[in-house]
């Protein structure tokens, strides 16, 4: 039976799904409103990355010990009125502070969301109730991009910020009536909270969730111009193309969530970053036909998201007694990917190469991540062997 208490965590998460990849879909529009170029434009995805990469572990840091319902409703609150003020913004330089400022309450949202749907799950079922909340991120693929991708194209981009800061509204509303009050976290302070830190398996935990995804991000940050220049796919269907990636990201969650709950998070990613590679790869051979490109997205989108719920499952399985904080670390480090992604995949386009060269730079950032996890299973099963007595 289904939980309605997670519907607002998946409400919020479509809402800030949709704040995020919607860029991808709008960049082309963006640039010619504010006359600037698509590199330029990719600059604003890594401005919202970099705002949840900073403002994942400071909100919740500040807000970990109240009620978690309160400190939802106030972060959704903040996604509101920053994604109004992006609206409003008239010209490249305020767009790129309010597209930061947007960006501090997500990775917060999900880290504090994701804690709150393990304690509302059912036994055995944590990762199932993690990926519910993120499904809604990934649904916002499936209706609220392609959307929102069609109204910028034919309308205007800035409605499609007042569309996310309604939603923001929305989730406050379900927050307060579905979600039920849960007392504050135990534990010490947040100076306490940061000794997890000192734990160098989070640090690689972090660097296996900023890299191997950043392939991803490479792929998507440019995938409108690719697929109109180089596929010649018409502009209006590139909403089609966002709503396959969004089906295939809504069908790998709910399949991430199953995984990470019958297997160990490490084996899990190594099991999904290594066809995530090969998939990235064949997107770069494959470039040239359209039937190809569309069953590569789906593939694309469902290996990625479905690298969510075994990244959260590893990150707060190394964060015990800040499980909070841990949790959302996984954003900061998914935006950490963002901007990586966007950036690397940008500089081959600043150099003069075509629009096929950032494929070739995530399919080095996905085998990257992959090393990573074969690297901290191997330091794993070193100090499994040293605990054993002889």
């Amino acid at each position: 039976m289904f939980n309605k208490s997670l519907l607002p965590l998946a409400l919020g998460g479509f809402g800030i799904g949709m704040s995020e990849f919607v860029m991808m879909g709008i960049l082309p529009d963006i640039a010619a409103s504010l006359r600037i170029t698509i590199p330029q434009a990719g600059y604003l995805i890594s401005a919202y990355a970099l705002g949840v990469v900073f403002g994942a572990p400071l909100l919740v840091g500040l807000l970990s010990k109240r009620a978690p319902r309160g400190v939802l409703i106030w972060f959704m609150l903040l996604v509101t009125a920053f994604n109004t003020m992006s609206a409003l913004a008239p010209n490249f330089e305020l767009l790129m502070i309010t597209r930061f400022l947007a960006g501090l309450p997500h990775g917060a949202f999900f880290g504090v969301g994701a804690v709150v749907a393990m304690r509302l799950a059912s036994e055995g079922k944590s990762a199932s109730a993690v990926a519910t909340m993120f499904a809604g991120l990934a649904f916002a693929s499936v209706l609220g991009v392609p959307f929102g991708t069609w109204l910028g194209h034919n309308v205007s981009w800035r409605l499609v910020f007042i569309i996310v800061a309604a939603i923001g509204l929305a989730t406050m509303l379900t927050l307060n009536k579905l979600v039920p009050y849960l007392d504050p976290p135990q534990g010490g302070s947040f100076r306490q909270d940061l000794l997890i830190f000192r734990t160098p398996q989070l640090w690689l935990a972090m660097a296996i969730t900023s890299i191997g995804t950043g392939g991803f991000f490479a792929y998507i940050s440019y995938i409108a111009p690719l697929l109109i220049e180089v596929t010649k796919f018409s502009a209006n269907t590139i909403p089609m193309v966002m709503m396959v990636i969004g089906i295939g990201m809504t069908t790998g969650v709910l399949l991430g969530g199953k995984l990470a709950d019958r297997v160990a998070p490490l084996p899990a990613l190594l099991m999904l970053l290594c066809p995530m590679a090969a998939v990235l790869l064949l997107n770069g051979v494959m470039i040239a036909s359209q039937p190809a490109m569309l069953m590569l997205a789906f593939a694309t989108g469902a290996i990625a998201l479905a690298l969510g719920p075994p990244i959260q499952m590893l990150l707060m399985e190394h964060s015990k007694g800040s499980e909070m904080l841990g949790s959302s670390l996984g954003q900061s480090g998914f935006n950490i990917g963002n901007a990586l992604g966007a950036l690397l995949g940008g500089v081959p386009l600043t150099l003069g190469y075509s629009y096929v060269a950032p494929q070739w730079v995530a399919c080095g950032l996905a085998l990257c991540g992959v090393a990573l996890v074969l690297l901290m299973l191997g330091l794993e099963g070193k100090q499994r062997m040293a605990s054993v007595p002889a």
